[in-house]
């Protein structure tokens, strides 16, 4: 089984970006070399993470890191999308670990020698627990603390990397991490959900302001998760619904950031919950982006339940992956379009898009033909998006390897690449082959 597009397809160019992606608390291990973040007590912390499990070895990519960059540069890609752990690059006086900043320079430095474009998240959810213990995201100072990290990081780094993106999906961070309560630091009040949110996005604007000054010629924006929003019926309470959800979790971050404004649901939330705006502050979030990164993985569907409520609703007829999230490329499509009626974009990356699946090892190979079909879905469905005007530069698979899937521990694999984590051994998927014989058949066909 293989993945194809139209070769007249803008994403069969080969000036489109293709690549593979993972965050540091997911893959590195190595915790004895770095301080402790909010995910490491979220993971000492009985119940929280399905299998009882923990980062502090993972995939052990600290010490694989070379093996593991010979493994990206053989699947062909153009683009490796990491992040940075705060946590190992920042003493907590708030100066540069030079230990833990030697590393990521040497993974750069052997990234741009095999002309692999390095695209660096800054954070991916692993904030130092030293600044949890003082508030984390509810204390505006954290805010500050991002912004004087992405300072010094930055001149470090100096000019090795292609891109910088100052957060990936506060949505997650915000909602589940401080209104849910399913995700590091693990707090639970809808107030707490629209403080950590605002500060968050704070920070990406100062995060943003401090690029521009530090590392005007890298590419530098912010990534965000999007899933379009539809009513279950044409009922106007179901329409009600589905759009009060699309606020919540689209717009609440792309209309600041794009616009300078929370959308107009904030005006139904009770004092309590509103975010803690100071003058000025929507001026510093929205500053200009260079692009834009999106991370689909489904869609979502809602209902009315009364009392001004609503709830999800699932097609039983559909395909779902191991996460229990329907297979829905056309929404991918739909939300692509949908954003860029409504914004005046920057150019996109889709920064994330994969599936778990219920991987089976046999004979040396994962015959993971599901997630083939997963691929081809998503891509052509970003190819539908592109030819119907909206300006997508690149696309990056997740994840490069299985790894640490949040709450959900080693059970869900999203991989490429096969991780058996009693070895460390790796396994290069069907999957992964297929993406790689799909990125090298795109070039090909261009030089031939």
């Amino acid at each position: 089984m293989k993945i194809s597009l139209a070769k007249s397809s803008p994403l069969s160019q080969t000036n489109f970006t293709y690549g593979v992606a993972t965050a540091a608390f997911q893959i590195e291990g190595a915790a004895d070399s770095r301080r402790p973040c909010i995910w490491d007590t979220f993971c000492a912390t009985p119940e929280k993470i399905k299998d009882g499990s923990d980062g502090l070895q993972a995939c052990d990519h600290f010490n694989r890191w070379e093996q593991d960059i010979e493994l990206i540069e053989s699947l062909g890609v153009d683009a490796y999308r990491f992040s940075v752990s705060w946590p190992r690059v920042i003493t907590q006086s708030g100066e540069l670990d030079h230990q833990g900043v030697a590393f990521y320079v040497q993974l750069l430095d052997t990234l741009k020698q095999k002309n692999i474009k390095s695209y660096v998240t800054l954070y991916h959810w692993d904030l130092p627990q030293y600044l949890e213990d003082k508030g984390g995201w509810l204390n505006r100072e954290t805010a500050y603390h991002f912004r004087d990290y992405v300072d010094l990081i930055t001149q470090a780094f100096g000019d090795r990397v292609h891109s910088y993106s100052t957060l990936n999906e506060p949505f997650c961070s915000a909602y589940l991490g401080y209104e849910l309560g399913i995700h590091a630091p693990g707090l639970k009040s809808k107030a707490f959900g629209k403080q950590a949110a605002h500060h968050l996005l704070l920070a990406h604007g100062l995060g943003m302001q401090v690029l521009a000054k530090n590392s005007p010629n890298t590419l530098n924006g912010i990534v965000l998760n999007v899933s379009p929003c539809y009513p279950k019926t044409d009922s106007e309470q179901d329409k009600k619904a589905a759009w009060a959800a699309d606020q919540n979790l689209n717009h609440w971050y792309a209309m600041p950031v794009l616009e300078g404004r929370y959308p107009e649901s904030i005006n139904s939330l009770p004092e309590e919950e509103l975010p803690p705006i100071q003058e000025g502050d929507m001026a510093i979030i929205c500053q200009p982006l260079d692009y834009l990164g999106l991370n689909y993985y489904t869609r979502e569907v809602y209902q009315d339940a009364g009392n001004n409520q609503r709830e999800k609703w699932v097609d039983e007829s559909l395909p779902f992956t191991e996460m229990g999230w329907e297979v829905y490329p056309q929404g991918l499509t739909d939300i692509l379009l949908q954003l860029n009626k409504q914004y005046t974009l920057p150019p996109i990356y889709i920064t994330e898009n994969g599936a778990a699946m219920a991987d089976s090892y046999q004979d040396g190979e994962v015959q993971d033909l599901d997630r083939i079909e997963y691929f081809q879905g998503h891509l052509q469905a970003v190819s539908d998006a592109a030819e119907q005007g909206v300006d997508i530069r690149g696309y990056f698979a997740w994840s490069l390897m299985d790894n640490f899937e949040w709450a959900e521990g080693y059970e869900k694999r999203f991989g490429i690449v096969y991780v058996d984590y009693a070895t460390q051994k790796r396994t290069i998927k069907a999957s992964g082959l297929a993406y790689r014989d799909f990125i090298s058949g795109r070039q090909l066909a261009k030089s031939a």
